[in-house]
């Protein structure tokens, strides 16, 4: 916990003069501390902003309203029927929700106190926790329940498999997490916690709204669909709040890392809140959208290879059409969102350009930090999953197909928001280094990392020309 308190404070004098040395490019950002900073958004950019913020609001206002009035309505009708039983569905609901926070929070400490291990922790731990899970959905005994556990069991063999494959990059990767976290901004355990119960409040209100859809499933057909509507409403508001973390956090490690200056995390959380919601809000959408598109494309990449059968024939033109998305939105424009007042369009492509020009693409590309996360989520969900699955066998077992699932969704975005401080520091720092890599402020992990890929790169040209 303490290095969560940690800070590294500068005296003024110290300040100037860093600044001073610094290149000018480097000094604009570093204005950026006013909570007046300057707009560098394109008018296109300044209307989809306000528009999406104006959106998000009202999505906000309008969700409120349909679970307010699945809950009650819910309530009277169950009243009458008495076909849905809440004493036996909130309960382990509810204490799975609990569960995602204070494992979540957990998670975040041990990746501060332990950056060295928990990369490979989490890519042990995940498949035996997603493992277990399957298990408990096939023992559950419904068609539901086997199709998800046949999923969860394939799953852990995947991310088993993957685990083996990507073991070269665990020394790098907890390298550049450990440099990355090693001196975490002022107050970010505050933040963290208060993300956390925002983000309990948020589900066990979600949670009530599904409870009164299925309390009224005998008297409409469109329960399915609120509960639907309630699903994506929990995915794109933690999925805002975890990038409401990830800028803030960004932009002030940048800071430190582009100049040595220390920002106060509140003025950046409150310019975060008060100026870039709308584009938050896009990234929200956009980002996760991008990167499934992308994995499919890499997979069907995988699968067809250069063969010429018909199936395969568009592999190319998902590769071309996923390498053009990833250029106008990624979770690296974020920092610039935050930084300079981009818009988040503008700021995917201002940062993939210059990671294009010092030659990181690759390296980003091979980066687990992502994974890290994607990992602690499943983790994290599939912990979720049990206690709820668990609990509802005991006590009412046709609920324990639908309390499973919806513990592990809540589990894996509460983790994500968890840990999304420890995510915006590596990205900040890739960012900052790609803007100026002569900085002092960045050690050898880098370079060294990127001589080792050109010397892979190196040998397998030459142990392909020789073989032909």
């Amino acid at each position: 916990m303490a290095m969560l308190n940690n800070s590294n404070p500068t005296t003024q004098s110290q300040s100037i003069q860093i600044q001073a040395q610094l290149p000018q490019q480097i000094l604009v950002p570093i204005k950026a501390q006013d909570s007046n900073f300057p707009n560098r958004t394109t008018v296109a950019g300044q209307t989809a902003r306000r528009v999406f913020q104006i959106l998000f609001y009202l999505y906000l206002f309008l969700v409120s309203v349909l679970v307010i009035f699945l809950v009650i309505y819910g309530l009277v009708s169950d009243a009458h029927t008495h076909h849905f039983h809440p004493q036996k569905w909130y309960p382990p609901l509810l204490a799975s929700t609990a569960c995602a926070g204070i494992v979540g929070f957990t998670w975040q400490r041990i990746t501060a106190r332990h950056s060295t291990r928990v990369v490979r922790l989490a890519f042990w731990l995940s498949p035996l926790l997603t493992c277990a899970m399957g298990i408990m959905f096939i023992c559950i005994g419904t068609a539901v329940s086997l199709a998800v556990g046949v999923i969860a069991l394939v799953s852990a063999l995947i991310q088993s498999l993957y685990g083996c494959w990507a073991s070269p990059r665990f020394e790098y990767g907890t390298r550049i997490l450990s440099v990355s976290i090693a001196f975490p901004p002022n107050k970010t355990q505050g933040l963290t916690l208060y993300s956390i119960l925002i983000g309990i409040l948020y589900c066990c209100f979600l949670v009530a709204g599904i409870g009164g859809a299925r309390a009224i499933e005998n008297r409409t057909k469109l329960s399915p669909f609120f509960i639907f509507l309630i699903l994506l409403s929990l995915g794109w508001t933690m999925q805002f709040l975890k990038n409401a973390i990830y800028v803030t956090i960004s932009r002030v490690k940048y800071m430190a890392f582009s100049g040595g200056i220390d920002m106060d995390t509140r003025i950046a959380f409150c310019d975060t809140i008060k100026h870039l919601t709308g584009c938050v809000s896009i990234g929200s959408i956009l980002v996760p959208i991008i990167v499934l598109f992308r994995g499919f494309a890499r997979a069907t990449s995988l699968v067809g290879g250069d063969t010429d059968e018909f199936m395969f024939s568009c592999v190319s033109c998902y590769t071309g059409i996923a390498s053009l998305l990833v250029i106008r939105g990624n979770r690296w424009g974020l920092v610039h969102v935050g930084v300079y007042n981009k818009g988040f369009v503008q700021a995917s492509s201002d940062t993939w350009e210059m990671f294009n020009r010092v030659g990181l693409v690759e390296l980003i590309d091979l980066d687990l930090t992502g994974v890290f996360c994607f990992l602690s989520g499943v983790g994290t969900g599939a912990i979720c999953s049990l206690v709820g699955g668990i609990w509802s066998l005991v006590t009412h077992k046709s609920y324990a197909t639908e309390v499973s699932i919806y513990a592990f969704l809540i589990g894996y975005f509460m983790c994500r928001l968890a840990i999304a401080w420890a995510q915006a520091c590596v990205a900040a720092y890739y960012v900052a280094y790609a803007e100026n890599p002569q900085s002092t402020h960045f050690d050898s992990t880098i370079p060294v990392r990127l001589e080792q890929l050109n010397r892979s790169q190196a040998l397998q040209i030459f142990g392909a020309n020789n073989f032909s």
